[in-house]
């Protein structure tokens, strides 16, 4: 398989929260090119927020699939998410291969992660 494109697709039963938190509060780039409010440009791939009939509730298993933003300063980014008021899971772990990650709660429960590469 050649695939074209990444488009990660978060299905929420408050998608209009949902999209806020990722604009106003990650402050994720719209992404007008797949024209709809609360799709986001994230390097070369997409971020979706939509709503969804089957999904209810917070998310049962955060860590089953983790979001991950690569980000320049970690810790300005958890610092700005924390200043407004962003749960923090795990602050700046150390990684053998050089990561540096902050996991966060976004307002369904799923986990997103930052995460600054320093292989030192």
């Amino acid at each position: 398989m050649k695939a074209n494109q990444l488009i990660v697709n978060i299905t929420s039963e408050n998608a209009d929260e949902l999209k806020r938190f990722y604009k106003d509060i990650v402050q994720l780039e719209p992404d007008p090119n797949i024209g709809e409010d609360g799709a986001f440009k994230v390097g070369d791939a997409a971020f979706v927020i939509d709503g969804h009939s089957d999904v209810r509730g917070r998310a049962k298993e955060p860590a089953r699939a983790l979001i991950n933003f690569m980000v320049d300063d970690i810790a300005s980014e958890e610092q700005r998410l924390k200043d407004a008021g962003v749960n923090v899971v795990r602050s700046q772990g150390k990684e053998f291969w050089g990561g540096i990650i902050s996991t966060f709660e976004d307002p369904d429960g799923n986990y997103f992660q930052m995460i600054e590469y320093r292989p030192e």
